[in-house]
């Protein structure tokens, strides 16, 4: 029997699938738009050597908003858009994972955990190839110097307007194709890989386990919505913090070429040291706050949205 104000948790024989889907996409798009700023301002911030250019996120922010614009914020996000695929591969894997390990072990840890990190692998080779171009096309403007790679400009284009976004992607895929064969769209794959398994393999424990610890805590006729959009950002500064240092090699290793992990992780130890492994942690946990809330609470009523009709009246939320 399920104990008092214990949060219920649906699980994927419980949902319809085709709403499941239909709402999903929706879901992942409105995320992704919302925090792809903090993404920008990230990965310009652990790109760059020292403090040459932002001496932190708000002063990323202001400058960037002051020299590019709104659109400077928001650079490679159509190429961005296409992870939707990614994002749909992530959440099937995960819950298809999580019932196939419930068949051994009863452990919403284990499942989570496992879940977790398969469905960061499934998406990451998926993602990977989308991130690289997306990621030089983050670098453009202010942070161009930054990158191996520079869109063209358009000489026909007036000096006040900006190069349309596909041409800028057109110029960059084939600028890492021709100077890395294939193999560049997958540049920086392990350490992405190392990043991206664990932080998903620990967000999602912390997030149950917060959940659960608040639900404790909290009166019994608190909404469990509620609790569970508090301890997704819990999960998410946790898992970002541990997860840190190998998103900064990452980077490093996507932009500005470089092909082993290890060598990028002891020269920008030797360079930076420590405290150059928390680059861009703030903005990371920035963006990481409000996507948490988002899919939280987007994951949780796209499922109670989803659930099949003859389960609808047996939950109580």
């Amino acid at each position: 029997m399920q104990q008092k104000g214990a949060i219920q948790i649906i699980e994927w024989e419980d949902l319809d699938k085709r709403k499941f889907y239909t709402l999903g996409v929706f879901m992942t798009l409105t995320t992704r738009a919302t925090v792809y700023p903090a993404s920008l301002i990230r990965t310009r911030l652990q790109v760059q050597k020292g403090k040459a250019l932002y001496s932190g996120t708000l002063d990323a922010f202001c400058k960037i908003l002051r020299a590019e614009g709104v659109q400077g914020l928001y650079r490679g996000f159509m190429v961005n858009t296409f992870t939707l695929v990614s994002g749909q591969a992530y959440i099937t894997t995960y819950e298809v994972v999580r019932k196939y390990v419930s068949q051994y072990s009863p452990s919403n840890t284990v499942k989570s955990i496992v879940a977790g990190g398969a469905a960061s692998l499934v998406a990451q080779t998926i993602t990977v190839p989308i991130d690289v171009v997306s990621q030089h096309l983050m670098m453009q403007g202010q942070g161009e110097h930054l990158t191996r790679f520079k869109a063209k400009p358009k000489m026909m284009l007036a000096a006040s307007k900006r190069r349309p976004t596909f041409g800028q992607t057109r110029d960059i895929t084939v600028q890492i194709f021709a100077a890395d064969g294939f193999k560049g769209f997958y540049r920086g794959y392990v350490a992405s890989l190392l990043t991206y398994i664990p932080n998903s393999a620990l967000w999602w424990p912390f997030y149950h386990f917060y959940a659960e610890q608040l639900s404790l805590m909290a009166p019994t006729e608190c909404p469990h919505l509620i609790l569970q959009a508090l301890a997704g950002p819990m999960a998410a500064a946790t898992a970002s913090t541990i997860t840190n240092p190998m998103d900064v090699v990452r980077a490093r290793v996507q932009v500005e070429g470089r092909s082993s992990v290890i060598g990028t992780f002891k020269q920008l130890l030797a360079e930076e040291g420590v405290w150059g492994m928390t680059k861009g942690l703030s903005a990371r946990i920035i963006s990481s706050t409000p996507t948490s809330v988002l899919i939280v609470v987007g994951y949780e009523t796209l499922k109670r949205l989803s659930l099949r009709a003859e389960l609808v009246e047996s939950r109580h939320w």
